[in-house]
């Protein structure tokens, strides 16, 4: 029981720039097509502490995947939780990264308070499961509609929740960058988690807020649209329009486009092992 080739149903890319205002770039991506997984994080932290922060969330996470997966059936149900394996899969390498980082930050003086956004994704079965912590997000793009699939974690997302604020008004406010869920602060933290169903031709966009804190979700939609059917191309345009919107931030994207399907295959006798 394993997933068809990824490499030739899902085509991925990553790219991160420092923008036009920082001189350390503190996000960090990393891609594994032949397994499925993006990884984006943007760092935080005094003295340069989030490269820290993002770099080993990033390490951590891969290494941890690159393991653990080959053993895991993703799609099979967990006995206790009833969600798929690969929930269980991200939530441990998500709390070991969470606690490599805590305790370093308590450790090394000069890592002191640092943490970092996450998004991590797992393609497989022709679902895709992604877990987030902070205000890093993943988008889907599919029959020309853009569509924000993580919730951010920050105090503006609470007053846009509450009423306190529009979104034209959420979009002019000082304080866009008050996370108030971060991988690394605590010695805990909990990931929100969800699954969804690909279909062949959606395009998925993670990215940092470096992107849509300078770009609207329309101008966003605008280019993914125009240069879907060129990756590489799309993620330069996305990165260079936030960078000539003022690039007040680093900038981080990863693209991955569903080519084909790729469900597990499965023994012809299957369906009699819940009776064995």
């Amino acid at each position: 029981m394993r997933n068809t080739d990824l490499r030739a149903a899902l085509e991925m890319v990553a790219l991160s720039d420092p923008g036009m205002v920082r001189e350390h770039n503190e996000d960090a991506v990393a891609i594994d097509n032949s397994m499925g997984m993006a990884i984006l994080a943007d760092g935080m932290g005094g003295y340069n502490a989030g490269e820290v922060a993002s770099g080993m969330a990033i390490a951590c996470i891969s290494t941890e995947l690159k393991l653990r997966m080959p053993g895991v059936e993703l799609h099979k149900r967990d006995p206790e939780s009833g969600r798929p394996q690969a929930h269980r899969l991200l939530l441990d390498a998500i709390a070991n990264a969470n606690r490599e980082i805590f305790q370093t930050a308590r450790n090394q003086p000069q890592c002191a308070g640092m943490g970092t956004t996450l998004v991590v994704t797992l393609f497989y079965d022709n679902r895709l499961s992604v877990a987030h912590i902070g205000d890093s997000r993943l988008y889907r793009l599919r029959d020309e509609r853009l569509e924000v699939l993580t919730r951010d974690h920050s105090l503006l997302q609470e007053q846009i929740d509450s009423g306190l604020l529009t979104e034209e008004q959420a979009r002019h406010a000082h304080y866009r960058n008050l996370v108030t869920r971060a991988l690394g602060i605590d010695d805990a933290v909990e990931a929100d988690i969800n699954d969804y169903e690909v279909e062949e031709g959606d395009l998925y966009l993670l990215c940092s807020d470096g992107l849509n804190d300078m770009l609207t979700d329309d101008e966003i939609s605008e280019a993914m649209q125009m240069l879907g059917s060129n990756l590489p191309l799309a993620s330069q345009q996305l990165v260079q329009m936030a960078n000539d919107a003022g690039g007040k931030d680093n900038v981080s994207v990863i693209l991955a486009q569903v080519k084909g399907s790729f469900k597990t295959r499965r023994s012809r006798f299957s369906w009699l092992l819940p009776w064995l």
